[in-house]
């Protein structure tokens, strides 16, 4: 129980929950920015890669990475004592996609991660959420090394609608991710907003 400004007892807010999906290309930081920024340990489905895998996982540009995601990355984050997100990181392999309708279900909105060595990587992912109408943004995660492009230019090379917003972020630190997500929910509650008002005749 709180004390309210007149002195009497208030129950305690019961927060809203979120579901929010971390998606990208193979490689492109979704584990760590889930990991980041969760206040709980992060649920991981990792596996190490394995020579069979290596045919069909594009190791280009992510050479020392040694494991992946084979099923979903979990994580909660409190924005306000009102509004709890969960996080469910998607796995970025074209074989395990079958897995994103059911990760899809209920999610207000994605935030795709890209990586601008391996822009292509990502189109998969802004097709899916542009075919589904589930409101996304682009966070460019700025590896070391990379070249870095601004927002505008990133929109043009894939050919993004002026309202998704396009951010860079370092998906190591917990405040840029963080400012992601809070990005990410500003723009889902617009477009829900927007949906849900009537046409004009």
């Amino acid at each position: 129980m709180v004390l309210g400004r007149t002195g009497h007892r208030q129950a305690p807010v019961e927060p809203v929950t979120l579901k929010i999906l971390v998606a990208g290309g193979f490689g492109v930081g979704k584990t760590t920015l889930v990991g980041a920024v969760s206040e709980i340990r992060p649920l991981r489905t990792e596996e190490l890669l394995s020579e069979a895998g290596r045919p069909v996982d594009d190791l280009a540009g992510v050479e020392r990475k040694v494991t992946t995601t084979v099923a979903m990355d979990f994580g909660r984050i409190t924005l306000r004592d009102d509004l709890v997100l969960y996080l469910f990181g998607t796995p970025g392999q074209d074989r395990f996609w079958f897995l994103w309708d059911e990760l899809a279900q209920g999610a207000l909105g994605a935030v795709v991660l890209a990586d601008t060595r391996r822009l292509e990587d990502c189109f998969a992912a802004v097709d899916y959420f542009e075919r589904r109408g589930i409101p996304f943004m682009m966070a460019v995660n700025c590896f070391e090394g990379a070249t870095r492009y601004p927002g505008d230019m990133v929109r043009q090379a894939l050919d993004l609608d002026e309202e998704v917003p396009v951010v860079l972020c370092d998906a190591r630190k917990r405040e840029s991710a963080k400012n992601v997500l809070i990005s990410l929910v500003e723009h889902a509650m617009t477009r829900v907003s927007e949906s849900r008002q009537p046409a004009a005749t």
